[in-house]
This record gives C-alpha cells, structure tokens and sequence, in this order.
C-alpha cells in the first residue's frame, strides 16, 4: 500500500479531451469541489480547475488517479513542490 502511494505521488499526468474530459493522474487529495470549481492536491502542487456543470465521473485516491466532466475553462497551479536538486544541497 505504501509502495502504490508513492508511485501515485511521483506520477502526474494530465490529459484533456476536447475541453469536455480530464483525467488527472497523482492525485492526493480533494481539497474542494462544486459544479464550477474543482482544487486538488498533486504530487506536483495545488491544482484549481475552473468550468461549468464540473462533476467527478472517477475517484481513486489509491492509485491517484481522478477522472472529472464538464465545460473545462481553465487549469492553474498554485503551488509548485520546493525540490532540491544535487548541486543546491552542497552549496
């Protein structure tokens, strides 16, 4: 189990179909949702999502995978992961 929430978190897709479809992959947590808002948490920030008539049409926190309809209008991060590369942790 703790293996597959690992996975979720290192994996972040996001695919968009038509405006009309979107599938999100790393998910972690719905932070909140209505018919025209949608905020996640991903493996890779905060992700909001704007539209009308929003509804969630798949929901799988354990393999982070979430899959939402509607008339998509916009999709901003808000936040970014702080990542520390190699040559930041010696200097």
């Amino acid at each position: 189990m703790a293996e597959e929430y690992r996975r979720a978190e290192s994996v972040h897709n996001i695919v968009l179909e038509g405006r009309e479809k979107l599938s999100v992959s790393g998910v972690i947590e719905v932070v909140s949702f209505d018919e025209n808002e949608l905020v996640i948490e991903t493996s890779r920030g905060q992700l909001t999502v704007e539209g009308d008539g929003l509804h969630v049409e798949k929901l799988s926190l354990e393999i982070g995978e979430l899959c939402v309809m509607g008339s998509i209008e916009s999709m901003i991060y808000t936040e970014t992961p702080k990542t520390r590369g190699f040559w930041s942790r010696i200097f």
